[in-house]
């Protein structure tokens, strides 16, 4: 007599497939950690720097509800990031009591060496077989993903 096993909800699925990504994610943290530091940058520098762009500038107060932090702390990465000649405030056109906040050349530079090194695969994504990449790269495009 065989059993007839059970069919997974979407939910179980999903967890299921979810808890290996996040574990993924967080066993090769320090390899992202490494090339974040290696840029001369610390994770919250980094995810500034990801959020940014030379053209559209950003208020304090949409980083801040982006970073999902205070203002205070938003006030401190961007001041971080102006001394580093990464990231200035200017004036809104038209507005000039609302400071919006932009990459500046050296900024956008820095922000596409980091996030080309960023997007190289970690070595553990590296050993696996085409067949489990080709599957893998075929899963994670259905996902949902921003373009910044």
């Amino acid at each position: 007599m065989t059993s007839m096993a059970r069919v997974l909800t979407n939910e179980e699925l999903a967890a299921a497939a979810w808890r290996p990504l996040a574990r993924f994610f967080f066993e090769t943290a320090r390899h992202r950690s490494r090339i974040i530091g290696d840029h001369g940058l610390t994770p919250n520098d980094a995810k500034a720097l990801h959020l940014l762009s030379e053209d559209e500038g950003k208020t304090m107060s949409a980083l801040a509800d982006t970073w999902m932090c205070d203002a205070s702390n938003a006030t401190w990465i961007v001041d971080r990031l102006e001394e580093r000649g990464l990231a200035e405030r200017r004036a809104r056109p038209g507005d000039r009591r609302v400071k919006l906040v932009v990459l500046t050349p050296r900024g956008a530079q820095v922000k596409r060496l980091l996030m080309d090194a960023l997007f190289e695969p970690p070595p553990e994504l590296l050993a696996l077989d085409r067949a489990d990449l080709e599957a893998l790269r075929d899963a994670v495009a259905a996902l949902p993903l921003s373009e910044t």
